[in-house]
This record gives C-alpha cells, sequence and structure tokens, in this order.
C-alpha cells in the first residue's frame, strides 16, 4: 500500500514573498522519497557519477539536481543523514524491476504434486501411479502420496501402510521419503523428494 504524505510548496517572487500554499496529497510509490517529498534537514549528496559530494542542505541538493535536470531520490532513508542521490527516478525504477526480475528468473520454485491412492488399489493402478510420480520427481518437484480411508477402511490404517511403503520402493531409484507415513484424519500422507 502506498504511504501518503503531506507537502507543502512555498513560492517567493521579488521582494514581496507572497506564500503560497498548496496543499496535495504525495503519494510515494514506494519507499523512496523524490524530490519534494523529501523533508530532512540535510542529506549526505551523492553526484551523477556516484561522486560523494558531502552533507549539504536539502535545498542545495534539490537546486543541483534541477540543474542536472534529474531527480533527487532518497536512497537510504534510515542513515544519519540520510543519503540522496541525483538520478533519473524512473530510469532507476526501470533498473530496480530489471534486476529483481533476474533474481527471479534464477530461483527455483519447487511445486507440491499430490497422487492420490486407495487402500484396495490393484497393481496395475499402482504402476500408473507411480509412473506419473516418476515424471513429477523428474521434472524436480515434490511428490505427496495420500492413501484415502473410506467407511469400514478406516478400521484397518496400519494394514495398508505396506502400498505407501511399496510405492517408495519402486521409486526407490530416483526419490527418497522426505517425511515418513503419517495418519492426518481420513487419510495416511507419506512426501518423496528426488535424490541428490
Amino acid at each position: 500500500m502506498a504511504d501518503t504524505a503531506w507537502c507543502v510548496r512555498v513560492e517567493v517572487t521579488g521582494f514581496n514573498i507572497s506564500t503560497i500554499q498548496l496543499l496535495w496529497r504525495c503519494t510515494t510509490i514506494s519507499d523512496l522519497m523524490i524530490n519534494e517529498q523529501i523533508r530532512d534537514r540535510e542529506v549526505r549528496l551523492i553526484g551523477v557519477d556516484g561522486e560523494q559530494l558531502g552533507i549539504v542542505s536539502t535545498r542545495d541538493a534539490m537546486a543541483k539536481a534541477q540543474e542536472a535536470g534529474l531527480d533527487l531520490v532518497k536512497i537510504a532513508p534510515t542513515a544519519k543523514p540520510p543519503v540522496c542521490k541525483i538520478i533519473d527516478y524512473g530510469k532507476y525504477k526501470y533498473e530496480l524491476a530489471r534486476k529483481e526480475k533476474e533474481a527471479r528468473k534464477k530461483q527455483k520454485t519447487i511445486d507440491v504434486k499430490e497422487v492420490r491412492l486407495s487402500p484396495n488399489i490393484d497393481s496395475n493402478d499402482l504402476n500408473t501411479k507411480t509412473n506419473a510420480a516418476r515424471k513429477f520427481i523428474s521434472k524436480g518437484d515434490k511428490v505427496k502420496v495420500t492413501l484415502r480411508f473410506r467407511g469400514r477402511e478406516m478400521a484397518h490404517m496400519y494394514a495398508s501402510k505396506h502400498i505407501l511403503d511399496e510405492f517408495a520402493e519402486k521409486l526407490s531409484d530416483i526419490a527418497v521419503i522426505e517425511k515418513a507415513p503419517k495418519v492426518e484424519g481420513r487419510s495416511m500422507t507419506m512426501f518423496l523428494t528426488e535424490k541428490r
């Protein structure tokens, strides 16, 4: 959610000082404050080429930014005094978004795929489910194997545990058991993940 701050602009014309207070709501798009939104007395200024210009008043920093035809952006608001840089704000935001997108591309997301079984499953159906799980694991996903019980099957839950053991055994060449079979309500679940 965007933060809102009240900004006051004072206009000085000639010798007779007429103060026109224009109150408008400045919406900060991100945590970065730019130009008139910076209300600190003095800031540590970094120039266009990245050179340190020292600690200057905000008014002087704004004047230098306007001279260069660029924006004054507060890049380190928590520092004492805050650090501001003279840059093109649009280009700076674009670069930040591009870096974030690159970082997202490089990270691997692991999905959890579910395979559901029943206690009276036939061996051919079990082979089909095993092949489906093999595909998921080879793609790098985790597999949640769920053995679901209905009605009277609930009385013989642990007698059906051998189905999960057999399932894990068939995939033992490419997968390891991440979480052992565990009863959760009306089902018994087990997690398989790729062998490292």
